[in-house]
């Protein structure tokens, strides 16, 4: 089979799964596909969604099921790019985190960019809004978090924290870092050991490498109890 003959296979069963669940199908010419998607570069597919719905802050901190890893929440500072704050969601859901937070004020929306910048992840991870970052984070210290801010000026390195309990993961906004009344909250700040002429990383490339470092740890200790008990 061709590759345009797969493509044209794939695209009609698209249809009629669309169709069977009663989705509304239009077809149109290539230069309005391309308009839709904001790109020549698709697969000749577009799908309209509503904007996804911000999740509840209070219910991201209920208590965990038992048997189930420690809370895991990202807090996101000012993050003002759609591809960012897309890119950290996905790595997010990936890294087994219960939801992100975002502040009602300087932060990018939950927008069509940010949902095809998460590749999908945005459709089944929360991400709740909350009026004052600060006094959410207070209240997840109420609530049994411990709070880890990344700050390229820390000392303390990332490695050092112990991820195994509940935590929330605290970063700042592209170019500005954490704002002084969220740093003051965290309980440790933390940086990333970089070599060369530029320290700071991208956040949502940063929000990846202190994420699966919670992953690393999580799974030595679910390991580690697993051959205690044989």
């Amino acid at each position: 089979m061709t590759r345009s003959r797969s493509r044209k296979a794939r695209i009609e069963e698209l249809v009629r799964l669309a169709r069977k669940l009663g989705i509304p199908v239009r077809f149109e010419e290539r230069a309005q596909v391309d308009r839709a998607a904001g790109t020549r570069e698709h697969q000749g597919v577009v799908a309209f969604v509503s904007s996804a719905p911000a999740a509840n802050f209070y219910d991201l901190l209920k208590p965990r099921p038992a048997g189930s890893a420690p809370g895991l929440l990202v807090l996101l500072d000012g993050v003002e790019d759609p591809q960012n704050l897309g890119a950290i969601v996905r790595t997010s859901l990936a890294a087994g985190a219960q939801g992100v937070v975002i502040p009602e004020r300087r932060a990018a929306g939950l927008t069509d960019t940010v949902a095809r910048a998460s590749a999908g992840a945005l459709a089944h991870l929360p991400v709740a809004r909350v009026t004052n970052l600060s006094q959410a984070m207070e209240e997840m210290k109420e609530a049994g978090y411990w709070l880890v801010g990344l700050d390229e000026r820390a000392d303390q390195l990332h490695t050092s924290v112990d991820f195994k309990i509940p935590v929330g993961i605290v970063l700042g906004g592209e170019g500005k870092g954490l704002h002084a009344l969220v740093r003051e909250r965290c309980d440790f700040l933390v940086s990333i050991p970089t070599t060369g002429p530029v320290r700071a990383l991208n956040v949502s490339v940063a929000a990846g490498v202190v994420l699966f470092e919670a992953v690393r740890q999580r799974r030595e200790t679910k390991k580690a109890t697993t051959d205690a008990h044989g």
